[in-house]
């Protein structure tokens, strides 16, 4: 047990950056609780360490809009974040949330802070946020996940000059399943509404994109269907190598391994493009729910990313 206390405590060290005299954002009880959940996707113990950090409604600054119907599904529907400040027209950050395929919602409990933390975020940094859910599985196998991202970029670029929001500066971002149905979008320019896509940039945080590399999850299946033949041609991983669209590929430190071996394998592939490799980040220290649970905290680092990402368009 002291051995595997001291493993875990030069981890630790060594994860927080003090081995190259830095220090972490991450304050170190945080550091040390994700460490001990472990390469674990357990929402709610991560929401107990969040929680706590993030911003309780009513929110000061910006103007909130719910609920806003983008499509026919039941499950077409957005939260739109505007800042009060920010001069138009501003960038426009779509985030697309997470939950296994079968499950996950823009907004995970109606007084949740998430996912309103990522649109909190966009609005003090001059975005116009636009928090998006879409059809789930097993009612919506594949590729409805990619048709609802489709129908919501349509509706971003038709509808967002009214809020102030630029057209010509609408970024998607996904976490877990939200980043593969970004992926599919960006990947499959068969299911685009809006000539070229219709991106500025594409962010995919811990996401799948060879179906073909490691074995499915039920629900994976569920969404997928269980036909490994169809498995190559669903996958992202070919159209990641020659899409023209900027990619910003994030995975997790303590992700669980498969999400780790996804990131190398987009990272790869993305370097094949006539652009050039996308920016990739594994963010030191975060799980797969704390990544983007601490946005809008004091921990900025995948946050920074992004800025550099559209600030330089690569």
């Amino acid at each position: 047990m002291a051995f595997a206390r001291l493993a875990l405590a030069t981890l630790a060290v060594v994860i927080a950056g003090a081995a190259w005299g830095q220090q972490s954002p991450m304050p170190e009880d945080i550091a040390w609780k994700l460490l001990e959940l472990g390469r674990v996707i357990d929402p709610p113990k991560t929401v107990e360490i969040y929680a706590p950090l993030q911003e309780k409604e009513p929110y000061q600054g910006v103007k909130v809009e719910r609920d806003v119907k983008y499509g026919p599904a039941d499950r077409n529907l957005l939260d739109i974040f505007l800042p009060e400040t920010a001069a138009p027209p501003r960038p426009v950050l779509i985030f697309v949330h997470g939950g296994a395929f079968v499950g996950g919602n823009k907004r995970t409990t109606p007084t949740s802070p998430f996912y309103d933390n990522i649109m909190l975020w966009a609005a003090k940094n001059g975005f116009v946020g636009v928090n998006v859910t879409y059809r789930l599985a097993p009612l919506a196998p594949w590729p409805a996940g990619a048709e609802d991202m489709a129908t919501a970029v349509q509706w971003v670029k038709d509808k967002v000059g009214e809020r102030g929001g630029d057209p010509a500066r609408i970024y998607l971002m996904g976490h877990s399943a939200g980043a593969v149905h970004v992926a599919s979008y960006v990947s499959h320019p068969e299911f685009r509404k809006v000539k070229g896509g219709g991106l500025a940039g594409a962010i995919m945080v811990s996401g799948i994109y060879d179906l073909t590399a490691t074995p499915l999850a039920d629900t994976q299946r569920a969404y997928f269907g269980t036909d490994p033949e169809r498995y190559p041609e669903q996958s992202s991983l070919k159209g990641l190598a020659t899409t023209e669209v900027p990619l910003m590929l994030a995975a997790a430190e303590l992700d669980p391994a498969g999400f780790v071996l996804q990131f190398d394998l987009a990272k790869q592939a993305s370097c094949k493009r006539a652009s050039g490799c996308a920016r990739t980040l594994l963010l030191p220290q975060h799980s797969h729910m704390s990544e983007v649970y601490s946005v809008n905290t004091a921990d900025t680092r995948l946050t920074d990313e992004f800025l550099d990402f559209v600030k330089t368009g690569k």
